[in-house]
C-alpha cells in the first residue's frame, strides 16, 4: 500500500490538488481512498457532493467514482467508538468547574482527536488491505506537523509515563476519591487509552518508510507562503518523513497578456525559480491559474491531467533517501541528519537516556539510537550543505 500525504499553507489548493491525484490514481486502476485529517473538512465540497449527500454522515469511506472512495473523519463519531472513557472523565471534571453539560462536551474534544482517529484507519486499512493507495488530505502546515509527530510523542508516553501512571494512579485512587475535589480518573480510562496506543502501534514506522509514505507540498509562487513551505519541508525531514514533491498551483497561465497582470507574472517567476534552486534536487510542478472553481470529478480530471500529464503515475516512489542515517567515519560515531534551510544557530541537541533529541524552533525530534550508540554522548555538530552531523563518543 502507498501513502501520500499533501500539505501546504491553509488557502493554497491542497484539497483540491490531493482530491485530483485521487482521480488520476483511481483512473489507472489504483483502489484510491482520498481522507480528509483537516478538522475543517473541505474534501466532499471539493468533489461538489453537497451538504445533503455527504456532510453529516457516518465518516465512512463513501464511494464516488469506479476505484475512488473518500472519507471525512467524523469527530462526534469517533468519540463514540474510540474516546467515551477519556472523553466522559474528561466532561465530568469540567462540569465541577461550573460549565455546563454542552459547554463541557464541546471542551473535551481535544486537539489531536481528528488525526490520531485517521491513524488508526490508515492501520485499519492497511491490516485489511483494503485499499491500493491513500491520499491524505492533511490540514494546514502546523496541524500536519503534530500529525506526523504524535506517533514519536504517544510512544515515548507510553514507554516512559503510561505504566507508572496507571500503577500509581491504581494505589491512590481510593484517597484521591475520599479526600480530593473530584475523582481520580478510573482505570477503564487507562484501558482506553492503552487500546489507542495498540490501534496506531506502527504508523510511525509506516510514515517513516519512503517506499510506503511520500510528502508532496503544495504550494503557491508567493515569498510568504514559500517561506512556511520551506518551514514544513525542515521539519517533515526532521520527522523522519520523505518529501519527493513540491506543487506550485494557480500559477498564472501565458494567455493572460493584460498589463494589469504584468508585475504580478514577474513576481511569480522570481518566486518559482526560487523554489526551484530551494528544493533542487526535488521536482517542482507547476499547476496554472484556472478560469473557474475547479470543483466536482470532471473539474478534478481536468486539474489531474494539467498537473501529471497523460503518463506519470503518482503512486511510484520517485525519491526513497532517508531523512538521517547513523554511521561510524574514522572510528567517531555520526548522526547524519538532512536540515535545509535552517542556520547552525537555529539548532540545539541534547541526549536523553538512549535518544538523541534535536531541537528546531519550538518543535522537537527524537531519535532513538541503536544499541552500539546508546551510551554515547554528542560532542559536537557541523553542517555539511544541507546535512547536520552530529558526533558521538563515550562519555567517559
Amino acid at each position: 500500500m502507498r501513502i501520500l500525504l499533501f500539505s501546504g499553507k491553509g488557502g493554497v489548493g491542497k484539497t483540491s490538488v490531493a482530491a485530483a491525484t485521487g482521480v488520476r490514481l483511481s483512473q489507472l486502476g489504483y483502489k484510491t481512498l482520498v481522507m480528509s485529517v483537516d478538522p475543517a473538512h473541505s474534501l466532499a465540497d471539493s468533489f461538489d457532493l453537497g451538504g445533503a449527500l455527504f456532510h453529516g454522515s457516518t465518516g465512512d469511506p463513501k464511494s464516488i467514482h469506479d476505484n475512488l472512495w473518500i472519507q471525512e473523519v467524523n469527530i462526534q463519531r469517533e468519540i463514540k467508538r474510540h474516546w467515551s472513557e477519556i472523553t466522559g472523565y474528561i466532561t465530568s471534571v469540567l462540569k465541577t468547574s461550573g460549565l455546563s453539560e454542552v459547554e463541557a462536551e464541546e471542551m473535551a474534544i481535544f486537539p489531536g482527536m481528528e488525526e490520531l482517529s485517521a491513524m488508526m484507519y490508515v492501520n485499519q486499512y492497511r491490516a485489511e488491505k483494503q485499499f491500493d493507495v491513500i491520499v491524505l488530505d492533511c490540514a494546514p502546515t502546523a496541524e500536519s506537523l503534530r500529525f506526523v509527530s504524535l506517533p514519536t510523542t504517544l510512544e515515548w508516553y507510553a514507554k516512559h509515563v503510561f505504566k507508572l501512571q496507571r500503577r500509581v494512579m491504581k494505589a491512590v485512587r481510593p484517597i484521591v476519591n475520599r479526600l480530593g475535589p473530584i475523582e481520580a480518573p478510573p482505570d477503564s480510562y487507562f484501558g482506553n487509552l492503552q487500546s489507542l496506543f495498540q490501534k496506531i502501534q506502527g504508523i510511525d514506522t509506516l510514515l517513516e518508510d519512503p517506499q510506503i509514505t511520500s510528502v508532496r507540498l503544495v504550494t503557491n509562487a508567493e515569498k510568504m507562503v514559500l517561506r512556511e513551505t520551506q518551514r514544513a519541508f525542515v521539519y517533515f525531514c526532521l520527522h523522519g518523513l520523505t518529501v519527493d514533491q513540491v506543487i506550485v498551483n494557480r500559477v498564472l497561465p501565458d494567455q493572460i497578456t493584460d498589463p494589469f497582470f504584468e508585475g504580478w507574472r514577474k513576481t511569480q517567476r522570481g518566486v518559482i525559480r526560487e523554489i526551484e534552486a530551494y528544493f533542487a534536487p526535488l521536482p517542482v510542478s507547476t499547476v496554472p491559474l484556472f478560469n473557474h472553481e475547479v470543483l466536482g470529478y470532471e473539474g478534478l480530471r481536468e486539474l489531474s491531467d494539467r498537473l501529471y500529464g497523460f503518463d506519470v503515475d503518482p503512486a511510484q516512489v520517485t525519491r526513497a533517501e532517508k531523512s538521517y542515517s547513523f554511521a561510524v567515519v574514522d572510528g567517531q560515531y555520526e548522526v547524519r541528519l538532512r536540515m535545509p534551510f535552517v542556520q547552525k544557530a537555529e539548532i540545539g541537541l541534547f541526549k536523553k537516556a538512549d535518544e538523541l533529541v534535536v531541537e528546531v524552533g519550538t518543535n522537537r525530534r527524537h531519535i532513538g539510537l541503536p544499541t552500539s550508540m546508546a551510551a554515547l554522548v554528542p560532542t559536537k555538530a557541523r553542517l555539511e550543505q544541507d546535512m547536520l552531523v552530529i558526533g558521538l563518543r563515550s562519555a567517559t
